[in-house]
């Protein structure tokens, strides 16, 4: 048989090359268009005219306010300082600097509760004859009433030497037209000595002294609370209309007195 005619029946390799591409690339075709089966996950068309809703943002949460702390540094206060004066009754005061005593307002303020965490300076000063003590301190935020003191007057009475606690010694009173609480007289205290407390809204007073004359004098040369003052009665009002029988009748002053002839 003829070889060109095997040749001819035989397929050229650059026709099987093609055929197998051609093949190749309609199998790739289908595969990219074939349906996702069961286990593949499907992206959902948006819906018109819907929006997804956003993730919600925290919120910041305000910060508290910190408390209040009791302060163990006793930094000058040239203003709590200038209050108090110079002599009394003849005698100089002793204003001692800050550095020169070891208190300070914090270990004041530990005898009058939550009160004491705003005190915020602290001022000493001393009466060598008679003998006399005062600490005045500066109250931070709020002003305190000389009336809120009452809670802590017995720990304030014993840090200052008294004996005990006794808070049914103080007493509310009037001392140059500004409202204190007073404390003298009784069993825990020293006879001859008196004890005072009061509050000047920004401002708070402990003294005690063992001459009421001369710490009634520091009251009076230090800032306070003035003593509310009393309300008038009204006057009463003349009755009009009064019978024309009892005109001329005597008064009792003019009456005879009982017995008289």
């Amino acid at each position: 048989m003829p070889t060109h005619l095997l040749a001819a029946a035989r397929p050229s390799p650059w026709r099987t090359a093609g055929g197998f591409c051609l093949v190749l690339a309609a199998v790739l075709a289908a595969c990219s268009t074939a349906e996702p089966g069961p286990g593949s996950a499907t992206p959902s068309p948006p819906v018109a005219g819907s929006t997804r809703p956003a993730t919600p943002t925290p919120s910041a949460q305000p910060s508290p306010t910190p408390a209040p702390t009791p302060r163990f540094t006793n930094q000058p206060d040239p203003q709590l300082e200038a209050l108090i004066p110079a002599t009394i009754v003849g005698a100089h005061v002793e204003k001692p600097a800050p550095s020169e005593f070891g208190i300070t307002p914090g270990d004041v303020g530990l005898r009058f509760g939550e009160l004491g965490l705003r005190f915020e300076s602290l001022a000493v000063a001393f009466v060598e004859k008679p003998r006399l003590s005062l600490f005045a301190v500066r109250v931070g935020g709020a002003s305190v009433d000389t009336a809120t003191l009452r809670p802590y007057l017995a720990a304030a009475g014993q840090y200052v030497g008294i004996n005990g606690l006794h808070p049914e010694a103080w007493r509310a009173t009037i001392v140059a037209g500004k409202r204190v609480w007073r404390r003298g007289d009784d069993a825990a205290t020293l006879a001859g000595t008196t004890l005072y407390c009061w509050s000047a809204g920004q401002y708070i007073f402990l003294l005690t002294g063992s001459s009421d004359a001369a710490n009634r004098a520091m009251v009076n040369a230090l800032p306070g609370q003035p003593a509310p003052t009393p309300t008038p009665r009204p006057s009463p009002t003349p009755q009009a209309g009064a019978n024309s029988s009892d005109a001329g009748s005597p008064t009792p002053a003019a009456s005879s007195a009982p017995g008289a002839s």
